[in-house]
């Protein structure tokens, strides 16, 4: 499915589609692609900005479970990615403080995050949605980012070169018209990112959704967003099909 241009439609719509993405997520992942201990919220109220999805465990156990499972492990499967980035060891144990994320219905193990317009608004919002992940990350909570929206001035080279900036000095920067980003965080230790620059008209990535260090469901983001749109109103699809006399996407 074709990313659509949202830039061409006010931020209330990419809202509306948005919010519906998310339950679809919920949905998806809940189905049989999270392990049978894991399960998937959408737009639960923790502490900072509030995420798209929180996927949560009941138990905080190590332990490995007496039947197969759901998941990948980066050794046996590495996930495919054009940028492949690690933290050292030594700048990621100064930063990070093991704080455990809890939430009434178990341990946060990751959050996903859609980036939305409001998120570039001002650099009020743009630093209370970077302060966040950095502490999320510290915490050890594993990351999925998806911004389908071009690079601002508060964010030149994307918002993942300015979460990633954050914790380590790194040359990344997005290049000719691939300037939207999807990027996976495995919060480790060691601390590492998948990072897949996409543009308008390609399908979303199959992008790793992180549960506990190297270790790794896909998440459903092509099937989902294609479900999103096929249920989207006629005539707001019109404002961004390009079959009804728009530009191409």
């Amino acid at each position: 499915m074709p990313i659509h241009d949202w830039t061409r439609v006010d931020s209330g719509l990419f809202h509306a589609f948005h919010q519906s993405w998310i339950v679809a997520l919920c949905n998806t992942l809940n189905a049989g692609i999270l392990p049978s201990d894991y399960f998937a919220l959408p737009e639960q109220s923790i502490k900072g900005p509030i995420p798209d999805v929180l996927a949560l465990r009941l138990s905080s156990s190590d332990e490995s479970p007496s039947e197969p499972t759901p998941g990948r492990a980066v050794a046996t499967a590495p996930p495919r990615a054009r940028h492949v980035r690690r933290l050292e060891e030594e700048l990621y144990a100064r930063k990070a403080d093991r704080v455990a994320v809890r939430h009434r219905h178990g341990e946060i193990v990751a959050v996903v995050e859609i980036v939305s317009p409001g998120n570039k608004a001002s650099n009020r919002e743009m630093n209370a949605f970077l302060q966040k992940t950095w502490e999320l990350i510290s915490q050890r909570v594993h990351l999925l980012i998806v911004d389908l929206f071009p690079p601002t001035k508060r964010d030149p080279q994307g918002v993942h070169k300015a979460i990633w900036d954050e914790l380590e000095d790194d040359e990344f920067s997005l290049a000719g018209d691939r300037r939207l980003v999807v990027a996976a965080y495995d919060a480790g230790p060691p601390g590492v990112v998948y990072v897949e620059p996409v543009a308008v008209g390609d399908a979303l990535p199959e992008m790793p959704l992180f549960l506990k260090p190297e270790f790794y469901v896909s998440a459903p983001l092509d099937s989902t967003y294609k479900t999103t749109w096929d249920a989207f109103p006629a005539p707001l699809k019109s404002l961004l099909e390009p079959s009804l006399g728009s530009p191409s996407l």
